[in-house]
């Protein structure tokens, strides 16, 4: 019913402002139990086999949102009912920014892909905390996505990382580091081997002054080569965090079917969807055969359909996440996944 009468009516629309509009219908049915109820029970799958201990964390299946939906956990409790088994909330800052000006989201339907130059947009860490602390479940895993201010001095990057480890830990399951999303400024620095240490040693620091350490993953770029893909196993050792979220978006534009005249009137902006399949599966083989599997990689890019959700588990990852392909497909590309999981019984355990 979504791709044949929900997404055609959407899809009309603007992308960003259809994003917020879906927002609030999600949270108006979620208050409505003749709604929830069937909805998970629809959505959701729940067998023993697909359940996964991942470091140190129990997810009640492999199945989870990519940060950049919902930015500001504001959603995270109603999304649950769609079966997943993961939110990723973020990319949070410590300081609200409105992100970069408008139109930034366009979508290429015949790429199913989209390109976005967001920015960062968010309330500030302090307004998300406020949202989590309505958490309802601890069933699903909620990680944090955390990156720096656009406005913030080179000297106060990883102090802005910083101030989100220590005011997030209270309230999520694990971290993610984001040093690899296009649409910042300072790529340069933030992607530089030597300051990706000396910030995951930082917050190893942080995290070891806890009772409990917490999971630490660093999410990198479906564009990187050999090289650097080696230098990212050479910084996973060194710092021990616990594993790589492979990939975010990327600035390619090859092979796609949108015009070329299309594409340049966009503009500059991280490519995700459909297209970038293949680049992350790549890095996610990679990085898993070359590294004789040291580390869990969570893959994430292109993943429209079952197949392609087996293709990166067969290539290494131990978890997946979806974000454009949800857009895409609807939530039931989520028990799709999940069904043909437990089908194959794939799973790394």
């Amino acid at each position: 019913m979504y791709k044949y009468f929900i997404r055609p009516i959407l899809f009309l629309f603007d992308p960003e402002n259809v994003h917020h509009f879906t927002f609030k219908i999600i949270k108006f049915t979620a208050k409505l139990p003749f709604i929830q109820c069937p909805r998970n029970k629809y959505y959701g799958i729940k067998d023993d086999k697909l359940h996964q201990n991942i470091f140190g964390l129990n997810f009640i299946n492999p199945v989870g949102l990519a940060a950049g939906f919902d930015k500001n956990a504001e959603l995270f409790n109603e999304l649950k009912d769609f079966g997943f088994g993961f939110i990723e909330i973020g990319t949070v800052t410590p300081i609200h920014q409105q992100g970069n000006p408008k139109k930034r989201l366009f979508r290429l339907k015949k790429d199913k892909a989209l390109i976005n130059r967001m920015g960062f947009n968010n309330k500030g860490v302090d307004k998300v905390i406020e949202n989590l602390k309505k958490r309802t479940s601890k069933t699903i895993v909620i990680g944090g996505n955390i990156g720096k201010n656009t406005n913030s001095l080179a000297d106060n990057y990883i102090k802005d990382y910083k101030i989100n480890f220590k005011k997030l830990f209270p309230y999520i399951d694990y971290f993610v580091v984001n040093v690899s999303c296009p649409n910042v400024g300072s790529m340069a620095k933030l992607q530089d081997k030597d300051f990706q240490i000396e910030l995951l040693n930082e917050l190893q620091a942080l995290n070891k002054q806890q009772n409990k350490s917490k999971p630490i993953l660093l999410k990198i770029s479906p564009d990187l080569n050999d090289t650097q893909l080696d230098e990212v196993i050479e910084i996973v050792e060194k710092t021990k965090i616990d594993g790589v979220i492979a990939s975010n978006t990327s600035v390619d534009r090859k092979g796609l079917n949108t015009s070329k005249e299309t594409l340049e009137k966009i503009g500059n902006g991280g490519l995700s969807g459909v297209p970038i399949k293949d680049k992350s599966t790549r890095v996610i083989k990679y990085l898993s055969d070359k590294s004789n599997k040291a580390f869990p990689i969570i893959g994430v890019g292109g993943i429209a359909s079952p197949e392609d959700a087996i293709e990166k588990l067969k290539a290494g990852a131990s978890l997946i996440q979806i974000f454009t392909g949800f857009i895409y497909e609807g939530p039931s590309l989520i028990k799709n996944i999940n069904k043909e999981i437990l089908k194959q019984n794939i799973l790394q355990k």
